[in-house]
């Protein structure tokens, strides 16, 4: 599995509560693009329309190698490929008050295809983002000290 990009950003953001892996509809060069690593997750977020998931934001820049008449649109809407099932759950979750699914990273996987790993998330306090920030700091100390120990 190698992993193209990640959103650092949604995990100060928010509380992580269940992972899926979903596909993506990509058009021409963007899978060329992809592998050279010219994406950005950061702003992006997933969204339902008439029922099916769409990544809105995700900016996959065009390469210079590749065919200059066909230019897709760099932060086109992209759909979602996920089983029916997946897809039933979260709109369910996201239809309660205070739910959201967010990208968090792209990669290939053993079969060389490009995955999207989405997640459903419920967003962090400024409180809960500062706790998670001292955890860190202390996690961080403890383990230098064991180190010098």
């Amino acid at each position: 599995m190698k992993i193209v990009a990640t959103n650092k950003k949604a995990f100060h953001d928010f509380h992580i509560l269940e992972k899926y892996e979903a596909g993506l509809v990509l058009q021409g060069s963007e899978v060329k693009a992809i592998r050279a690593g010219r994406v950005n997750l950061k702003d992006s977020f997933i969204k339902f329309v008439k029922g099916e998931p769409f990544i809105f934001g995700m900016h996959i820049s065009h390469l210079q190698s590749a065919n200059p008449h066909f230019k897709p649109d760099e932060k086109r809407p992209r759909k979602l490929l996920l089983h029916k099932k997946e897809i039933n759950k979260l709109l369910g979750k996201t239809s309660e008050k205070g739910y959201t699914i967010v990208p968090l990273k792209l990669y290939f996987n053993h079969k060389n295809i490009a995955k999207l790993e989405i997640a459903l998330a419920k967003g962090k306090t400024l409180h809960d983002k500062r706790e998670t920030l001292k955890r860190k700091i202390m996690d961080r100390e403890a383990r230098a000290a064991m180190k010098e120990y």
